[in-house]
């Protein structure tokens, strides 16, 4: 069985933030890292409710420079100095330097580790950001009023043998290592490839919108998703146009023409005081979708 990816929704609001609708910000855990998307106003808290600590976070993904998206962030960064923090942590945005910059020079006393801002290419339909033997994040070209990207996880593709078929290869415990790293091993002058013993398990694929109109770049990234997680700011389509958000419908109707497993709209205006409306209609157009809540929990097994 593959080890779960968690995300927490620990905010589904919009510009102005109701009671039990905080600003956006994303949680995801997976293989020891806890990675945040966005980072609004009351991210702690909701950090707090489900039991994580900020320390933990290994790095930080700003969709854009909307206080929406990072009023959190100098708090978080200041509770990381109180609390002793050494490691140092990277904060991924467009403009990345500009912008945290200008956050630190907030702070009277100094942060007691280092920050790395990293600048990323918003014009850029898709790129690579960061990778390692598991997994691969890249930024994705978003359609919004200010430089602006969501963010792609990306699982890495793996090959699982099947002992019975490598016992009938005479394949040795100490020679799946080989075959798993050559793509093949030769036994008896004989070349016995990889997908002769072994399955190929692909990588889950999580797809997080920011704000954004409906985009052509983001959806074509979101093929055969197993989640996607999308601006759904408004059911009006002239006020989402308007203000460079999306609508249920168009969202939903890119999912299903894209064959997204799992739908999650978020970042609801504060005009839905009850989101049963926008789950309403969202459900006209497509069967597997969900309308987020503040500390949402979705687990991909």
């Amino acid at each position: 069985m593959p080890e779960p990816i968690e995300i927490i929704i620990l905010g589904c609001g919009s510009g102005i933030p109701l009671k039990d609708r905080q600003h956006p910000g994303i949680l995801l855990r997976y293989s020891g890292n806890y990675f945040l998307f966005d980072c609004g106003e009351g991210t702690q808290t909701r950090l707090l409710e489900n039991g994580i600590s900020p320390l933990k976070i290994n790095k930080i993904f700003i969709t854009h420079w909307h206080a929406d998206h990072f009023g959190g962030l100098l708090p978080l960064i200041e509770t990381l100095h109180m609390e002793g923090r050494k490691a140092p942590l990277e904060i991924y945005a467009p403009e990345a330097e500009r912008f945290v910059s200008g956050l630190l020079e907030l702070s009277y006393w100094g942060i007691g580790f280092e920050i790395k801002p990293i600048d990323i290419d918003y014009e850029k339909n898709k790129d690579l950001i960061f990778q390692n033997d598991r997994f691969e994040i890249y930024s994705i070209r978003a359609l919004h009023s200010v430089p602006a990207v969501g963010y792609f996880f990306k699982e890495k593709d793996t090959w699982h043998i099947i002992p019975k078929l490598a016992k009938k290869y005479g394949i040795e415990k100490e020679e799946l290592k080989e075959i798993k790293n050559k793509g093949y091993i030769l036994k008896n002058n004989k070349k016995i490839l990889l997908n002769k013993v072994a399955k190929l398990r692909y990588g889950r694929k999580i797809i997080y919108s920011g704000d954004t109109k409906v985009s052509k770049n983001i959806f074509s990234n979101a093929k055969n998703a197993d989640l996607l997680i999308h601006d759904a700011t408004f059911i009006d389509g002239k006020i989402s146009e308007e203000r460079y958000h999306s609508t249920v419908q168009k969202v939903c109707l890119n999912a299903k023409k894209s064959n997204v497993k799992k739908l999650i709209l978020t970042h609801f205006s504060r005009r839905y005081k009850d989101t049963k409306e926008i789950l309403k209609v969202a459900k006209k157009y497509f069967k597997n979708v969900e309308v987020a809540h503040d500390n949402m929990k979705i687990v991909l097994r």
